[in-house]
Parts: structure tokens; sequence; C-alpha cells
């Protein structure tokens, strides 16, 4: 059997919006390089600019990414929107946009919620005073229907919660991505693009088959010019609730996250142990911070968010 190799890698596509979009070398061969060649130069998306409206009341905006699934990106997303939120003078907001994955509404508590629309747009689902949730599991029908959605589909959606969303006055937004660098990482990129983004946190686990991935994304968010805050090491050893001792479970066999955030220079913001009670608070819709608030664990995440630095930095008690 006969391989036959392409010359040129799909990376060096120079995409639809390029002007060498259908005759650059890479076009070669492409089925789509006919469509490309003759099609009008895209004007810019309208909704950017409503979208940029919409975020004016919104002061800092964080991205919560990873290119690995199943790291703990959105369980950290939850905790340091808890986290933030404990400041009772802080309007903080969860935006959830893992559209095939939609897990933020258990985690927050607010699951079988439904989502109203008034003259302003989509009230957000409030799970204290400051803190709103919005996710595409509001919009099912039951929390075990599949969204079987192409990208296009995706990120309209996208733009809704950003355009739509009844935001108010807001001093943290956080975003919880899904885990790799497609359609939804693109998309909030875009529309976030004339509004000021703090910068994305980056989760990891310590073995290299989740730090390979994350070094993908730490490479997609300087293509696409999105400051990164820093790296964070979940799943950094195990504390046993009783005891307190800790053991290593996932042994960080290249050096871990603190190694490669050293040798891409980039902030290493910290570890954050396995605790068994993580994933209870979670499965109950309670924030492990205030529940377990004198744990190693929830004294990591403190530490954590308290080194995240950008135009204003947090700080929790």
């Amino acid at each position: 059997m006969q391989v036959i190799v392409p010359s040129v890698s799909v990376l060096d596509c120079p995409g639809t919006e390029s002007e060498d979009a259908g005759k650059a070398s890479a076009c070669s061969g492409c089925p789509n390089q006919e469509i490309c060649a003759s099609a009008k130069p895209r004007a810019p998306d309208p909704d950017v600019g409503q979208v940029r409206e919409r975020m004016a009341g919104v002061k800092h905006k964080i991205l919560v990414l990873s290119g690995k699934g199943g790291v703990g990106k959105s369980t950290f997303s939850a905790q340091l929107a808890y986290g933030i939120a404990a400041d009772e003078a802080k309007q903080v907001a969860l935006l959830d946009i893992d559209i095939c994955g939609p897990s933020i509404p258990r985690i927050m508590g607010c699951d079988g919620e439904q989502v109203h629309q008034s003259n302003s747009g989509w009230s957000p689902i409030y799970v204290e005073d400051n803190l709103s949730v919005m996710s595409v599991g509001f919009l099912l029908g039951s929390p075990d229907d599949a969204v079987i959605w192409r990208g296009p589909k995706k990120n309209g959606l996208i733009k809704q919660f950003l355009r739509d969303v009844d935001w108010g006055d807001v001093d943290y937004l956080i975003v919880d991505t899904p885990p790799g660098t497609s359609d939804e990482h693109l998309s909030i990129v875009q529309y976030l693009s004339s509004t000021h983004v703090d910068g994305a946190v980056v989760i990891t686990t310590p073995q290299e088959v989740s730090l390979l991935d994350v070094r993908k994304e730490i490479s997609f968010c300087r293509k696409v010019k999105l400051p990164i805050i820093g790296v964070v090491e979940n799943m950094s050893g195990f504390v046993c609730p009783k005891c307190k001792h800790q053991s290593q479970i996932f042994p960080p066999t290249t050096g871990g996250a603190e190694k490669m955030a050293k040798d891409m220079g980039i902030p290493f913001l910290g570890r954050l142990p396995l605790d068994p009670r993580i994933g209870k608070s979670c499965d109950e819709g309670k924030s492990f911070l205030t529940e377990h608030e004198d744990s190693p664990a929830a004294a990591a995440y403190r530490s954590v968010i308290n080194g995240m630095e950008y135009d204003s930095m947090i700080h929790l008690p």
C-alpha cells in the first residue's frame, strides 16, 4: 500500500481571511482552494462591536485553558469564581463555553435552572448575590442531552453569550473553556479582541502526557496574542483528609509544570493537591473553599489565586 504524504502541512494554511487564501503554495490540492480564491474579502463581523459594548461593564476577563481534558479545569474555574466572590464587594461572573461538556451548572449547584430573557437580554443564573453563571447546560431539556454541533453553531452560541447576556457591571468574568485549541477558543479570542482581556490561566497535571498538550495551548496563546497569567499544576500529590500526609499519585517524570513554565518563560502559579473532598463539593454544588477552608488544598488554592498578577491583583484572606 502506498502512503501519500502531503508536501505542505495543513498548519501552513494561510486562513480564509488572508489575501493569500486559495493562492499560497499550501493551498495546492486543497478541496476548498477554488472557493477561497474566488471569495470576496470578508467584512469585519458587526457583532464584535456589540460584544465590545456589552463587555464595557466588565473590568477583568480571565480565560481558564488546558490542552488536555480531565485535568480539573472546570473545578479550578469554579473555585476561582467562588474565591473572588468571597469578597462581597466584588461582582463575579462565570461563563462556561464548554459547549459539548457543560459541567459548570453541576459544580456550581445550579443544574436544572433555566435562562430567562428580558428587554435587556438573557439573565444569567445567580448562585450568590454577587456570583452569576451562564452555560449551555441551562438551555438543554435534560442534563443527559448531547450537544452535537459543528463549529459555526458553537461559535454562534458563544457570540450570543457575550453579546446578549445581561452581565451588568462585573469586576471579574471567568471563562471556562473546553480542552484543546479549536473553534471555541478561536471564537472567544476573536469576539473579545476589541476588549481588554487580562489573560489566560493554563491548567495541567504533573505527568508528561498532559504537559505535551499544554505546550500546544501555550503556543496557541502566543499565536493569538493572548497574555498568559501563568500555569497551575493540578492534582499535584494527594493530601489525606485525616492525617494531612501528602503522597505523589502522578509523579512529574519530566520535571512537571514548574520546569515546563521555566523552560517556556511563563509564570508558575503553584501546585494544587488532590483531595477527595474537592470532588464531593463539586458533585454537591458547593464551594470547597468555604466547606473546607482550613484544609491544605484550600490554602493551596488561595496561594495560587493570590499569585495571579495582572492589572488588578486578587488578594484573598
